[in-house]
C-alpha cells in the first residue's frame, strides 16, 4: 500500500471535499419573480461587532437588484437600542425596512414580570415597532423568579401575548434549534462539525436543557392558549425535520404561521415534502433568509429554491456548507403560491408593510 493510500485512508472529514459528478440543469436566478418581504433578517448590532450592515445605500441598491422590496429586521430590542434602528433604518428609508422589538428577560428575576414585560411590547409598538421577536434563549436560557426555566406557554407571560393581540404586532419567535442540535455529540451527529464549530449551540445535556421535544410541544401550547395573537414560527416553525409535525399544528392553529428562515437546507433535501406542506397552506408561510448581511449571493440561492425545479445544488456560499454536506433541489413553486409567499402573507400579518396584523 502506497503513502498516498495510507493518507487517504486516514483522510480527516475536516479535508473532505467531494465533488459532484452530476450534469444536472442549472439556472440563475439573481431577482425574484415577484418582490420580495425578507421578513426574518439581522440588521442590527446584536450578532455582529458594529452593524450587521455598514453602508445602508448599498444595502439598498442590492435590495433593488434582487427584487427585495422591505427587509424586517429582528434586532430592535427595546429603549434606545430599538431608536437606533428605527431612525438608522425605517424611519431613515420609509417602506424598506421594519424593525421588531425584543424584551429585556432579566426582568423574569423578579415577581410581576409578566406585566412589566407586557408594558415594555406596547411602549415599543408606540415607538414604531412593527412585531415582537422571541429568540430561543426562552425555553433553553430565561429563568424565572424561583430559579426555574422560563417556557414559552407559561401562563405569567400571558399579558405579554395580549399586548402583542392589543397593538396589533406579530410574535415571531424562534423555539428550540436543529434537531440535531439536541442529540449526543458523537460521530452519529449530522450537524456535529457545526456543533464543534459553536460548542454553545449543543443542547444535549439533559442535566441543563429541556429536551426538544418539550420546547416544540410549549410552542403549540402557547399557540394554541393564545388564539388571538398572530404567531410566526421561526425557521420552519422549529421543527423543519419534521414537517409532518409542522402540517399538524398548521392545520389546527388558524394564528400559527412559520417562515423559512435559515432552514433551506433542511427543506430542500426533502422538496417533495416542502412543496406539499406549502402548497397546502400557501397564507402561512412567510420567506425570510436569516443571513446576514443580506447579500445578493444568498438571495439568488433562496430564489432558485422556490422557483426552479433543478436538483442536487448548493444552498450555501461556503467550501463546506455549514448545516451538513448535503446538497438541495428546488421547489418549483407555482406563481400563485410564490407571491404569497414572497410578500403578500408577510403584507398581510405585519403592520406598517398592511397597517395592522391580521386577527385569526
Amino acid at each position: 500500500m502506497d503513502d498516498r493510500t495510507i493518507y487517504l485512508r486516514h483522510l480527516p472529514l475536516a479535508a473532505y471535499r467531494p465533488r459532484s459528478m452530476l450534469h444536472v440543469p442549472e439556472h440563475q436566478v439573481d431577482r425574484a419573480r415577484f418582490p420580495v418581504v425578507d421578513a426574518h433578517n439581522h440588521l442590527g448590532t446584536w450578532l455582529t461587532k458594529g452593524w450587521a450592515v455598514g453602508d445602508v445605500p448599498a444595502l439598498l441598491d442590492a435590495m433593488d437588484a434582487s427584487n427585495v422590496a422591505t427587509i424586517a429586521n429582528m434586532d430592535g430590542f427595546f429603549g434606545q437600542t430599538l431608536e437606533r434602528n428605527l431612525d438608522r433604518y425605517d424611519r431613515a428609508h420609509d417602506g424598506r425596512f421594519i424593525t421588531f422589538c425584543g424584551l429585556n428577560w432579566h426582568e423574569t428575576a423578579e415577581p410581576g414580570f409578566g406585566d412589566r414585560l407586557a408594558r415594555s411590547v406596547t411602549e415599543s409598538a408606540a415607538a414604531g415597532a412593527k412585531g415582537l421577536k422571541v429568540w430561543k434563549e426562552l425555553g433553553l436560557h430565561v429563568s424565572d423568579d424561583e430559579m426555574q426555566p422560563l417556557m414559552p406557554n407559561d401562563p405569567r407571560l400571558a399579558p405579554v401575548w395580549a399586548a402583542c393581540s392589543a397593538a396589533g404586532l406579530p410574535v415571531l419567535i424562534h423555539t428550540a434549534d436543529p434537531m440535531a442540535f439536541f442529540e449526543p455529540l458523537d460521530e452519529t451527529n449530522e450537524r456535529l462539525e457545526e456543533l464543534l464549530q459553536h460548542p454553545d449551540w449543543w443542547f444535549g445535556d439533559r442535566e441543563r436543557f429541556r429536551p426538544f421535544e418539550h420546547l416544540i410541544d410549549s410552542l403549540e401550547g402557547l399557540v394554541a392558549t393564545n388564539p388571538r395573537t398572530v404567531f410566526i414560527g421561526a425557521h420552519m416553525g422549529g421543527a423543519a425535520e419534521d414537517l409532518a409535525r409542522v402540517g399538524r399544528m398548521l392545520d389546527m392553529y388558524a394564528n400559527f404561521h412559520v417562515d423559512i428562515a435559515a432552514r433551506i437546507a433542511e427543506l430542500g433535501r426533502q422538496p417533495q415534502g416542502a412543496k406539499s406542506l406549502i402548497e397546502r397552506h400557501p397564507d402561512r408561510v412567510l420567506f425570510g433568509t436569516d443571513w446576514f448581511p443580506p447579500e445578493p449571493e444568498a438571495y439568488s440561492i433562496h430564489f432558485r429554491f422556490l422557483e426552479t425545479e433543478d436538483e442536487s445544488f448548493p444552498y450555501s456560499t461556503e467550501d463546506i456548507p455549514a448545516q451538513g454536506r448535503w446538497a438541495i433541489s428546488g421547489l418549483g413553486l407555482s406563481e400563485d403560491v410564490l407571491r404569497a409567499v414572497y410578500a403578500d402573507n408577510a403584507r398581510r400579518l405585519i403592520p406598517g408593510l398592511t397597517g395592522g396584523a391580521a386577527v385569526p
